[in-house]
């Protein structure tokens, strides 16, 4: 699993003369070995904390516990790729994962044999992690590595884009269920509920889910968690989803009424629907990503609705945003192989909230739709 990606590290760090790396970010873990955090779970009394990935010379070793094994099906040794999980639940000794963990890591420094700089993810490493490396390897000359990876995320492989587009179907089962659930009398968590179930039942196991379900009365109604808020005729229910499979996230949104809409809802809904078709028009390889933000915001703007106050889109992946963020400051190129999210809407706070968000996988003409959820709701 993932030779592609550490195949693409291997050559970043020997163009960086990096004979060693220590990768601790969870997103970076899963992108070089497959291995799936227990999102939604956490790691537990017995999960001994986040997985790490060491590099020494073209050979990665994933350091991990067998909980975190056992999380992820399928997940082994490959020719550049030594697994070592490390016992996580015991009876015959006190839990003490997070120091199996590193004890792993400190057996693998003291065997390297490499020389000049290490390159470690600050940020991510523990401060038992970090210790163990600068007692092992003395005074070696550590640099930052926090972000080298994410360039590299962007454009996503064959056995990525598998997994995203499975992750964007579970995303269309939510939506129908949502749009079948939807009336009056319910609330905000009964919908969450039916789309949850709906989702883990197509996939025949736990599946990571977020982002929101949120009734427009809501004072602040651009997003947020399903609540006990009920709805009401006249109303509608923004539901933005983000399930996960095996590693990757998909996301996308879609507004369900429990009532036949009034003219102004039919009004805006439609016009939503094409503001992110006309998103969807700008997006080509050769395009800066600020540009596409930009051009949809003055879309939206030169229609007489409020703008909204979030970004225009991201790209997807490991992470559930990722680089490419469409965004005003963003220099970056959109390039064949990304997978972007747009989402434009309009909100008046207390009142009316409508969004809609298509995932897209550039091509080298254009790009590839993958949500197919129809943005035109059932009324319940």
């Amino acid at each position: 699993m993932h030779q592609t990606q550490r195949q693409q590290t291997h050559a970043l760090l020997q163009k960086r003369g990096i004979r060693r790396a220590l990768f601790a970010h969870p997103d970076s873990v899963t992108w070089l070995t497959g291995l799936t955090p227990l999102i939604e779970t956490g790691p537990g009394a017995f999960g001994g904390g986040p997985s790490l990935v060491w590099y020494d010379s073209g050979h990665f070793l994933l350091i991990c516990t067998d909980a975190a094994m056992n999380s992820t099906p399928g997940i082994g040794a490959d020719y550049d790729l030594t697994v070592t999980a490390v016992t996580g639940y015991t009876i015959e000794h006190p839990i003490d994962a997070p120091q199996r963990v590193v004890d792993v890591l400190r057996e693998a420094l003291v065997q390297s044999r490499g020389t000049g700089e290490l390159a470690v993810e600050i940020e991510s490493v523990s401060g038992s992690q970090l210790m163990a490396v600068q007692h092992a390897l003395g005074q070696v000359e550590v640099v930052a590595a926090d972000r080298w990876l994410v360039p590299l995320r962007m454009i996503k492989t064959d056995e990525e884009l598998a997994a995203i587009r499975r992750a964007f179907a579970l995303c269309d089962i939510g939506f129908e269920a949502a749009q079948q659930t939807v009336r009056a009398g319910l609330r905000e968590i009964d919908i969450w509920t039916a789309v949850d179930s709906a989702i883990q039942q197509a996939a025949g196991r736990r599946v990571p889910l977020g982002n929101d379900c949120v009734v427009s009365t809501r004072n602040f109604n651009i997003g947020g968690p399903p609540g006990t808020l009920a709805i009401h005729p006249g109303d509608t229910v923004m539901i933005d989803l983000g399930p996960q499979h095996a590693g990757y996230w998909s996301d996308g949104c879609r507004v369900a009424y429990p009532a036949e809409r009034t003219s102004e809802q039919l009004r805006r809904h439609r016009f939503i629907s094409n503001a992110l078709d006309f998103a969807i028009s700008l997006v080509k390889p050769g395009v800066r990503a600020r540009d596409i933000d930009e051009k949809t915001r003055a879309f939206i703007r030169d229609g007489g609705y409020p703008v909204y106050p979030h970004h225009t889109g991201h790209g997807i992946g490991v992470a559930a945003h990722e680089e490419p963020r469409i965004v005003p400051y963003n220099d970056v190129i959109i390039e064949p192989g990304m997978v972007i999210l747009l989402e434009p809407g309009t909100y008046v706070p207390g009142e009316s909230a409508c969004r809609l968000e298509d995932g897209l996988l550039v091509t080298h003409d254009g790009v590839e739709i993958l949500t197919r959820a129809p943005r035109e709701p059932q009324v319940g």
